[in-house]
């Protein structure tokens, strides 16, 4: 086992940790703020940016086109109006989707005259540099450089990276995640734990690594645990509020793992149930973790480190398979030809050698048969 370690991003935490490092924002004359349509504003976030930027003389310009599973042609927008307005840095706000976005316009705006799918090349100049602002505590994307965009027509998704594209500053303050109701809180705990337990399995993974995937895996399973017990109703959002710092770091802390390591199979297999069928992210990985675990089980390593993980959780193999599967709740019938469909496009992705069992194309037929015919 290696102590192997790298990740440039400085993470501020706590409460009103945007108003109260004001500082670290003046990294340019004007920034492009990618967020989604509204969610930025509803949370109080981009409130609290403007403020701080405006405090200190820095202009910016607000790009909140951002959707779920964003396009590379809109992430590409983002980038050109960055270099029309003048953008020398960037700042993302939101969920997943905005703060992968946010790299990409980063990298667009970087490098003119690129076209849309030129960013998958080699050849870039360095991005802009990025503060990164989370809204939901799921993705952990504020502290690693990973992108992903869906190909314009195509069901497809495709990661973008670059060294470039680690955020400078991730500002991590629970308050933004309030609003968040009980299911979307649920689907994206469950995004997180799965980079936990993926990336504690990961052959790259090091003793760094499993200690982050470690400790956020028992503060989201913990926090999973208790939503189980909070009812669906007007009082779910302030029943949940003593959750929020726990599922924010630990969702942090499982960005930070996979930083080092990546994802194993349950990400690609579940990226067809959202582009499909709009099966939230996390709650489509999620439904994997009892093949996941089965699977890896297989070699002596897999079941090892299976074990280990689960004992840190003072639970069994068993039981936090089936917990996880039964908090993402996916219930969607496949046929023959969908499956076919989703297997061609999800089995060159790398994630599949990133386990101590590494599935074939014939076992990715047999999960998706038995989980969903």
């Amino acid at each position: 086992m290696s102590f192997n370690f790298y990740m440039p991003t400085a993470i501020l935490s706590g409460e009103d940790i945007v108003r109260g490092n004001a500082g670290k924002f003046a990294l340019g004359k004007k920034a492009i703020i990618v967020c989604g349509r509204n969610s930025a504003k509803a949370c109080g976030a981009l409130d609290d940016v403007a403020a701080v930027l405006e405090g200190q003389g820095i202009g910016y310009t607000v790009f909140n086109k951002i959707m779920e599973n964003p396009l590379v042609s809109v992430c590409y927008e983002g980038g050109q109006l960055a270099i029309r307005e003048g953008c020398d840095f960037v700042i993302g706000i939101g969920g997943g989707s905005p703060l992968d976005a946010a790299k990409a316009v980063a990298a667009y705006a970087a490098n003119p005259g690129i076209q849309p799918m030129d960013i998958y090349g080699s050849d870039l100049k360095e991005s802009l540099s990025i503060l990164a602002i989370p809204t939901t505590a799921g993705t952990g994307s504020e502290v690693n450089p990973y992108s992903v965009m869906t190909l314009d027509g195509k069901n497809v998704k495709k990661t973008f990276k670059s060294p470039a594209s680690y955020p400078k500053y991730a500002f991590l303050d629970p308050k933004y995640t309030v609003s968040l109701n009980r299911n979307y809180t649920v689907s994206t705990a469950l995004d997180a734990f799965c980079h936990c337990a993926e990336s504690y399995l990961s052959p790259k993974s090091t003793e760094v690594s499993r200690a982050f995937a470690v400790m956020g895996a028992q503060k989201l399973y913990k926090s999973l645990e208790t939503l189980e017990n909070i009812a669906d109703d007007d009082n779910a959002k302030e029943a949940m509020r003593p959750l929020r710092y726990e599922l924010l770091t630990g969702a942090c802390a499982g960005g930070v793992a996979i930083n080092a390591t990546g994802t194993g199979f349950n990400h690609p297999l579940g990226y067809n149930l959202t582009l499909y069928y709009g099966i939230p992210h996390g709650r489509a990985c999620g439904v994997f973790m009892q093949e996941y675990f089965a699977y890896n089980s297989r070699t002596d390593e897999g079941k090892s480190l299976i074990d280990a993980f689960c004992s840190a959780l003072g639970r069994s193999a068993e039981t936090v398979a089936a917990k996880i599967v039964e908090w993402s709740n996916v219930t969607t019938k496949l046929t023959d030809a969908e499956i076919a469909l989703y297997i061609e496009n999800v089995k060159g992705a790398g994630n599949y050698a990133n386990s101590p069992y590494v599935i074939n194309v014939d076992e990715m037929r047999t999960i998706y048969t038995k989980l969903f015919k």
